[in-house]
Formats: structure tokens, sequence, C-alpha cells
């Protein structure tokens, strides 16, 4: 069994076990009088109190929380760019391997806030969570916002990283699509900006994985406009009440609304009345009586009325999205933990034509049994429809319909269990390959999934990466190798979705 090590994140070496103390001792050696840091008070080993604690804070999935993978050798929580640099250079001068973590909602455990209202943008260090930027943002303006992903919990480093979307996506792109500058240590523990790093590599961490190029310490983003009052709704449709035909509707108007409208569908079964539903969550970026007009004329199928609505300032409306009851207090937006915790296991796919209703039917039929299971459509069209696929390494724009996301989710945590849920998601995948993009069958990096193929250990070949690189990120693949190979020759950063680099 090998040892591992981490830095605001994870690290991994090929050592057998009999060498971690010595490497240890070696490590620590490094750290404290080769780069001034005497106290080590961010650095936490197996023996330590807070070594399990910490463990648990950074993984949003149970899943991997017991697993017999390779367990960190150290964790280390740095609190300053100095930290990292001398955590980055001593991993490498001692062969350990670091793993970068952020949120720690990586779907297979791979894995300050400073805002200027005169520039409309904001610093925000990788280490935050989606829900403290939109706090922090709503604390300075009631009519500013950001267009980053509905769970609260998430890290911005990795949503970054990968793109990120959410309710404004239609309006304003992605998460990456507003991110203007950053901050990133280097595998030689260079600290480097947009100027400095050079327009390919600040090209290749808005979308590409962050991770695999060195670690991001903070992003400066462009804030966008959100009016004062913005109208939400949440309506369920059981199969009885026409479901099939209504979603079979949405997706030939959905990503055809004004971009101020976003309407998703999250179909679900609930694991307790055997029941599935579709959900229609939406938010518009406008007032009710705005609202109802367009839906009667675009959407007469759903059934809106006003009573079905909610009019709530924009930092309301996240907490409405997220789930949070009516009236919940903001300051829940400041919690690093995730609602919703379960085992689970995700796939995702991008939709380019309707689904039949008979397709649809299927679906349903998959979901007709006592257990938690998910999937969500998210509209695009809009302002994707209008940015090209390559201008970020996420790819995924015009000529997508909406993207979907499978979700299987268990409460008891043995082998049986696990499999059984894998093999249900698996083969709810393998059902949607008719219906799904094609040549690649493309995929979404931030729902990673490593059933795409995997990078075995220190193997750099292009022909294993390619497997799931052009699923990701179809012709901007190429472009992050030559990028990767260029900012870190010996692949010092690497993962098993890790950008490869070039022989």
């Amino acid at each position: 069994m090998d040892c591992l090590a981490v830095l605001v994140s994870l690290a991994l070496f090929s050592v057998s076990w009999t060498t971690c103390n010595a490497v240890h001792e070696n490590f620590l050696q490094c750290m404290s009088t080769g780069h001034n840091n005497e106290s080590l008070n961010y650095f936490y080993p197996p023996t330590s109190p807070s070594y399990s604690s910490l463990m648990k804070s950074s993984q949003q999935n149970p899943r991997w929380l017991n697993s017999t993978d390779q367990k960190p050798l150290f964790l280390i929580t740095p609190n300053s760019e100095s930290e990292i640099q001398a955590s980055i250079l001593c991993s490498r001068n001692h062969g350990l391997q670091v793993r970068v973590l952020s949120g720690g909602h990586d779907y297979e455990g791979l894995s300050y806030r400073s805002i200027d209202m005169e520039d409309e943008a904001a610093w925000v260090q990788s280490g935050a969570v989606v829900g403290e930027l939109y706090y922090s943002i709503a604390q300075k303006s009631p009519v500013h916002g950001f267009p980053a992903g509905i769970c609260p919990s998430v890290g911005v480093g990795g949503h970054f990283g990968g793109g990120g979307f959410g309710t404004l996506v239609r309006k304003y792109g992605l998460a990456a699509d507003q991110v203007i500058d950053a901050n990133l240590i280097d595998v030689n523990g260079r600290i480097l900006n947009r100027e400095t790093m050079g327009e390919d590599l600040f090209w290749a961490i808005r979308g590409g994985g962050g991770a695999s190029f060195g670690v991001i310490v903070s992003w400066k983003i462009k804030l966008v406009k959100v009016p004062p009052i913005v109208t939400a709704f949440s309506l369920d449709k059981k199969l009885d009440q026409g479901a099939i035909k209504i979603v079979h509707r949405w997706q030939y108007v959905a990503n055809k609304f004004p971009e101020d409208l976003f309407i998703r569908i999250l179909i679900q079964s609930d694991g307790e009345s055997k029941g599935t539903k579709a959900q229609f969550q939406s938010l518009f970026l406008g007032r009710v009586n705005e609202l109802i007009p367009l839906m009667n004329q675009s959407f007469p199928e759903l059934g809106l009325s006003a009573q079905d609505c909610t009019e709530m300032t924009w930092i309301e409306s996240v907490l409405y999205s997220a789930g949070y009851p009516k009236n919940h207090s903001v300051d829940v937006l400041l919690s690093r933990t995730d609602q919703y915790h379960s085992f689970f296991k995700g796939k995702s796919d991008f939709v380019k034509e309707p689904i039949p209703e008979s397709g649809l039917q299927g679906i349903w039929e998959r979901f007709l049994e006592e257990e938690i299971r998910l999937m969500i459509m998210d509209p695009f069209g809009g302002r994707m429809n209008d940015i090209s696929e390559s201008e970020l390494p996420f790819p995924h724009r015009k000529g997508n319909l909406y993207n979907t996301q499978y979700l299987a989710k268990w409460v008891v945590d043995n082998d049986t269990a696990t499999i059984k849920h894998v093999n249900w998601i698996r083969n709810l995948y393998e059902y949607m390959r008719p219906f799904v993009s094609n040549s690649p069958r493309a995929a979404y990096l931030n729902y990673k999934d490593l059933d795409l193929g995997i990078n075995q250990e220190g193997n750099t070949s292009y022909a294993q990466a390619k497997v799931w690189g052009i699923k990701y990120f179809k012709g901007n693949f190429e472009r992050l190798i030559r990028v990767k190979t260029n900012t870190d020759p010996t692949n010092f950063f690497r993962n098993e979705q890790s950008i490869p680099i070039l022989p």
C-alpha cells in the first residue's frame, strides 16, 4: 500500500508504508527549515487529533471516507501563498503528489473574498464555497449576483475550474466565462497571474480543470447585474397529471425562452412513496406580472398560475433553488456542509435533439422503485449560444438543448448497496445512449465519472486519456495537452483524469 500526502489538497506518492516515517521526517524538515515555516500549525499527520475531522469535512460524498484506497500521509491547510509554495516544492522534492481540494464535491473523490463594487469585480480564494461568495456579494449590493452553481457548499476552486453553471447560465453563461484573472502557483513554486502565466494557461484553467496545471489560489471574477426583485416557482407534475407530455414539450421551448427565464426539470423518486414526479424549478429575472403572460404564450402546457410563484430578492432565490424553506436566514450560506449528505454515484450527458415520449416513458419505468433516484435537466440556449466551443475548454455550447445529470443515492454503507445502485445508474446511462449526443458522447467535467476511463498512476498515454478527454472537452482536448506539457512537463499535478502530457 502507498502513502498519501495532502495540500489544501490531497497528495499521493508511491513509497511503501515502511518508508513513510522517513518521508514524514524529511518532509517536515524541508517545510520547517528550507522554507521558513517554523510552526507548521497547518500540518496534520494521521496521528493528529484533527486528522479524522479534517478528512470528513473535506468529503461531501461519504463513499470515499471509509474507502480502502490510499489515505493521505499529511493534510495541509495553508493560510498563505508562501505556505502553498513550500508544500508544492517539498512535495516535489520528496516524491509526493499533491491533490488539491476546495469544497470536497468531486464526484469520484479525486480531488477571503474581496469585492470592489466600483469595478463590479471580486477576488475569491479557491477555498471559499459558492454560498460564501453569494452571501458576500449580497452584503455589498442587492442588484449584483454571479452565474455559478445551485449547491452552496460547492468549492469555487473546482467549480470555476470545470466551467460551472446554475440558474443564470442562460443569461450570463458559465462561472468560468466571468473569470477575468487568477493567481496560480505552478510546479516550480512561482506565483503567476493572467499576465505572467500567459493566455494559453489562463484559457486552460477556466474549464479544463485547474488542478491539472497547478494550485489556483484565487480568482478574479466579473459580477453580473440582477434585478431587485426576481420570481421563482417549483411545480410538481406526476404521471397522471401528464408529466411525460409536459417534459416532452419542455424540450422544445426551454432553450428558446428569453434569456431571463430559466426552467429546469428534476425527475425524481423519493424513496418512500414509490412515486416518480417531474419537478419544474424556475428563476425568472423579473416580476410575476411579466412571467405569467410569457408562460401562457410559450409554455401553457405547464399550467402555471400567479399563485404558484413567489417574488423575492436574488439572494433569497439562491436559498430557494438550493431547497431551503421560505424565510430561512441567508446566514446558512456560510455553512460549508451539504444539506443533502448521502452516498452517491453520478453521470452526465448532453442532449441535442428532443427525446420522444416513448423514450421518456422508459426513463419513468426505471425510476419506479423504492429508491432515491434523480435526473436533472438544465436548459441551455440564450447566452450559451453566443459563445464558441473553443472560447474556453468547456465546449458544450450552441446546439445543446440541455445537460442531464443522473444521480443514484443511498444511505446504507455496504458493498451490496453500492453495487446495486452503481449498476442501476450504469444501466440508465446505457439506456440513454440513443437519445443523447454522440461522436463523442459528451460529458461534463464537474460531474466527473471514472467509468469513462482513467489514467493509471503516472501513465501519460494519449490514447488512454483520449477516451474520456474528448467526452469532456471535444476538440479542445489537444490544446489542453499542449498547455499541460508546457506548464507541467513532469506531470507533477496529476490524478486519474488529469490532462496528460505529450510523450
